[in-house]
């Protein structure tokens, strides 16, 4: 799980796949101790590595499946954001360089190297963003599997491979 924060998504990948353990990867110290909290809590802290890093940079291993909710805001969206967020999120967990795609090109670049064959790397998306991340994704040597959509029917979630 990169950019993991407080570990929603390995907790709960993890509660559904009790044979499973995953890693959590966040560049900030103190979503990682959330992280390590939710993890006792829902008690699956044992079967969860937690490492301090930025993307994949001092990750290695090899990995079925690599999931991630990166920030995906432009610079300019802040400002839309509702204060609720704007004031309690830091801006790295939810602003990614001038377009919001930082975070989506360092992934696809590096995410190949810790993939197991057959595995698959799965992205939340921003609104409006599957074109340009499918585009960025392909451009990395990734195929898209799948464009899955949310309960309100826009593209959500970008299964990829190799």
């Amino acid at each position: 799980d990169l950019g993991t924060g407080s570990g929603c998504l390995l907790v709960t990948l993890l509660a559904e796949w009790p044979e499973a353990t995953g890693t959590g990867v966040d560049i900030s110290d103190d979503a990682l101790t959330v992280a390590r909290a939710n993890a006792e809590a829902h008690g699956v802290a044992g079967r969860v590595h937690l490492q301090q890093a930025n993307w994949l940079e001092r990750t290695s291993g090899s990995f079925d499946l690599i999931v991630s909710n990166p920030p995906y805001l432009s610079e300019a969206e802040l400002a839309d954001v509702s204060p609720e967020v704007r004031e309690y999120e830091p801006c790295s967990a939810l602003v990614s360089g001038p377009e919001g795609l930082e975070a989506y090109r360092a992934i696809a670049a590096d995410a190949g190297r810790v993939l197991a064959p057959g595995g698959l790397l799965m992205l939340e998306l921003g609104a409006m963003q599957s074109e340009p991340v499918a585009a960025l994704i392909a451009e990395a040597g990734w195929n898209m599997r799948a464009l899955i959509p949310d309960f309100d029917h826009r593209p959500r979630v970008i299964v990829a491979a190799r």
